[in-house]
């Protein structure tokens, strides 16, 4: 993704060829091949997401305009001092100064999210598995502060955890790994890779994921985070676009911001949206001058980890090579949980790893590891592995955790000599089809695609996003809520992440109890009416291509 040369006036590089963006064919010929987008995929895809009853969403924006009211009064009460403040706040002898805590921006914090503080951050004491152990804690101050009373809440099922192929364990093959490496290597490295931080391990691990994933080169970050915020920056700059989903994650909305490129957002996984803004990016160019933007590139996720929802890739790569763009993938939550190997989106649509001109995942998640990777041309790869503030600054990789990763890869990949990897792949689907199928027939309203292992369950109104975590914990099930901002106001939700390690009579409790809760706190919403996530099928729509 090298800048390209000096552009000339009808848009074309030095010997006619194409600038970023621009669609042309030879003189005299007509663009005729048409392609239905039912036709780009080879399997069914199939993503709905359930309007939200007008009854619930009006009783949700009613709950909120209370606690708001009750807020604005307590912070009265706390003015004059008829309650104890307990929020930060600025010392007597700084007020003439310009405020470091912003107090209006602390409302939600101090008056909607303490209600419900104990819904998170809840200290584990055991490995993140299909089961863990939690410390139990109570607050006597309406969960300002916790105190510990000493007490470990055993065998909970995990239902929050991205253990997606069970590969955070105690035992087998990766502890075994991990351990010897450690006693080799130790557990710091103290270095970038830049320096002396360059292990054998790190070069071996790099040469595997690129193996697995397909793609010429890779090279493998300390944190996933910083692989997107940090890399996203050296690819693109001033005089770029970036058109980027509006549910992205943060780490890529940070990467966007610090690149200083011209950011547009498209409406979620909707293919209508984001071909009109690169058709305007065509046209109209750069504000101001008119000249063509230097590079346009998308930016889209694997598995949207608050919705479930899968993206349309097979319509993307054709958006992108119809308009000539770049493609950055994130498959932070996808690899290792999606396609008959566990390749990711890529390979769950069975698609050419060269279309996608930037790979990006995390170890984080389906490998029970730390870390994220690039891969890409080797081209791409080099210049990352000198331009990248990840690469330059950070302290290389753990060793005991790259031994983790490369001895899941191989195990994922068959290269252990076993099948255990792929028997993994196979039971993570089965477990999130079943677990899905039931939800929907209890009558919860279920976002996302039906092959996702993200299953988010609405909850809607603020009061039962903390009654939920509670009765759950109550009956040892540990899950995740979300609410305001990470979602939309009137959408919060609980979010479960399904796990190969997940046995059929841990689902089967797990949703037992979760139908119980659900008739407790009424969470059956569901009409069966079901919204498309287009505005229209998307068989309607054509893409037209040219031959190179």
């Amino acid at each position: 993704m090298e800048r390209p040369e000096r552009p000339r006036a009808n848009g074309c590089g030095a010997h006619g060829a194409l600038r970023n963006g621009f669609v042309r064919g030879p003189p005299g010929t007509q663009i005729n091949n048409i392609v239905h987008n039912g036709g780009l995929y080879k399997r069914p895809f199939n993503e709905a997401f359930e309007e939200t009853p007008m009854l619930v969403a009006v009783l949700t924006y009613v709950g909120y305009g209370v606690l708001t009211l009750f807020g604005y009064l307590r912070d009265f009460m706390r003015q004059w001092k008829i309650e104890k403040c307990q929020n930060a706040t600025e010392r007597e002898e700084q007020k003439d100064f310009v405020p470091l805590y912003q107090d209006f921006e602390n409302f939600y914090n101090r008056n909607l999210y303490m209600r419900i503080r104990d819904s998170w951050n809840r200290p584990i004491c055991s490995v993140p598995g299909a089961k863990v152990d939690m410390m139990e804690r109570v607050s006597h101050d309406y969960n300002w502060t916790f105190t510990y009373t000493g007490r470990v809440i055993k065998d909970i099922i995990n239902m929050g955890s991205y253990n997606y192929l069970g590969f955070a364990q105690k035992t087998g093959a990766c502890q075994e790994a991990a351990s010897k490496v450690l006693s080799q290597y130790g557990a710091g490295v103290c270095s970038t890779r830049q320096e002396m931080g360059n292990l054998d391990k790190h070069e071996e691990l790099e040469k595997l994921v690129a193996r697995f994933l397909g793609v010429e080169s890779a090279m493998a970050y300390g944190m996933g985070f910083a692989t997107n915020s940090m890399n996203i920056p050296a690819l693109v700059g001033k005089g770029c676009l970036i058109l980027s989903d509006e549910l992205n994650h943060a780490s890529l909305v940070l990467g966007a911001r610090l690149s200083g490129a011209t950011i547009r957002i498209f409406k979620h996984n909707n293919m209508q949206s984001l071909e009109k803004l690169l058709k305007d990016a065509i046209v109209h160019g750069q504000p101001r001058t008119r000249r063509p933007w230097k590079k346009i590139l998308i930016l889209v996720e694997g598995i949207y980890s608050m919705e479930g929802s899968i993206v349309r890739l097979p319509e993307v790569i054709a958006l992108k090579k119809k308009y000539k763009s770049y493609l950055y993938l994130d498959e932070a939550h996808s690899i290792g949980a999606l396609g008959p190997s566990g390749r990711g989106v890529v390979d769950y649509f069975g698609l050419n790893p060269e279309d996608v001109d930037v790979m990006m995942g995390t170890f984080t998640k389906s490998f029970g590891a730390a870390g994220g990777y690039i891969g890409g041309k080797k081209e791409l790869i080099d210049y990352l592995r000198t331009y990248s503030h990840s690469a330059a600054y950070a302290t290389s990789m753990s060793p005991p955790v790259v031994e983790q990763i490369i001895t899941s890869v191989k195990c994922i990949m068959g290269e252990d000599g076993t099948t255990i990897g792929r028997a993994r792949v196979q039971q993570l689907a089965e477990n999130t089809r079943y677990f899905r199928r039931r939800l929907k027939e209890m009558g919860f309203i279920i976002y996302g695609n039906e092959d996702s292992p993200v299953v988010p369950l609405m909850l809607y109104m603020p009061a039962k996003i903390g009654a939920f975590g509670r009765e759950m914990l109550k009956r040892n099930i540990g899950v995740v809520v979300v609410g305001f901002p990470a979602t939309p106001i009137i959408e919060s939700r609980a979010r479960f992440c399904l796990s190969a390690a997940h046995t059929k009579e841990m689902l089967d409790t797990a949703l037992k109890e979760i139908n119980e809760v659900g008739d407790l706190l009424q969470l059956k919403y569901s009409r069966r009416r079901l919204v498309p996530l287009l505005d229209r099928p998307f068989d309607e729509t054509t893409y037209e291509e040219t031959e190179d």
